[in-house]
């Protein structure tokens, strides 16, 4: 862990002797009483924690109270900003399961603002089916990407039935810019009669959507819809690349079109 992040309402309470944040520190980190370590609130700021005390089976915490066997009490000092979120909204096709964790996991520690998986005409039906969006294993894999980045805030994460069902809602004009400014970039990686390289594009001052197709690819008509919603369709280059990577590439590419890496 390169910080440890809390949840809001963990504030105040002793962490249980079996959390992995608890192991982390004890046994990893070897801390002890009176130490002080990285950390931040979800959604908050970062700054110092310090282990106030870190008590036997049945004792009690610093403030009186009873806490669970081998509990460790801390207290935080959190005075900086999270760094920020970058401008690029990130839609792909459902990966496998276990991609899946790993592209969360990824996408949030490289900042995007908010990433949307999508249904596609040629993704595998069953992939959708994933129970990580069910018993909380995809926040688990947000959170795993920002601890290793040192940020307490987490892309935003929605699912959409159909690339038809994205396109019709565009969810990126909820976060518009000001009347008058340009919106963003709307990009398809697509390696099928691509109108260029997302490597050959000039310098991009404006945010950036990424569609990221399964790894089958886009259909001919969802091709069409792209191209008529406005979308420019650009190449990865000549392999066929992994969902997983083809998105951690698109977004640092990205990411250097924004001057997001100097």
């Amino acid at each position: 862990m390169n910080i440890v992040l809390f949840e809001g309402h963990e504030i105040g309470k002793p962490l249980p002797r079996r959390d992995p944040r608890t192991l982390h520190l004890l046994k990893v980190l070897r801390k002890k009483a009176g130490d002080f370590f990285d950390a931040g609130v979800l959604g908050g700021c970062l700054g110092r924690g310090r282990i106030e005390a870190v008590g036997p089976d049945g004792s009690r915490g610093p403030d009186g109270a009873w806490g669970p066997d081998g509990a460790l009490w801390f207290s935080l000092d959190l005075r900086e900003a999270p760094p920020p979120r970058v401008p690029i909204r990130v839609a792909v096709g459902f990966p496998r399961p276990i991609q899946l964790r790993r592209l969360l996991r990824d996408l949030s520690n490289l900042g995007v603002a908010a990433v949307d998986l999508l249904g596609t005409e040629l993704g595998e039906k069953s992939y959708r089916d994933t129970k990580l969006l069910a018993d909380g294993g995809a926040r688990s894999a947000l959170i795993e990407g920002a601890v290793q980045a040192r940020d307490t805030g987490l892309p935003g994460l929605s699912v959409y039935p159909s690339l038809d069902a994205w396109l019709a809602e565009k969810p990126w004009a909820a976060s518009a810019e000001t009347p008058g400014e340009r919106g963003p970039l709307l990009a398809a990686a697509d390696n099928v009669r691509p109108g260029g390289s997302l490597a050959a594009l000039p310098l991009v001052k404006r945010g950036v959507v990424l569609a990221i197709g399964p790894e089958r690819g886009w259909s001919d008509r969802e091709r069409d819809l792209f191209e008529a919603a406005g979308f420019i369709r650009l190449s990865l280059g000549r392999r066929a690349l992994r969902t997983e990577t083809a998105c951690t590439a698109a977004v640092v590419l990205a990411m250097e079109k924004m001057g997001e890496l100097g």
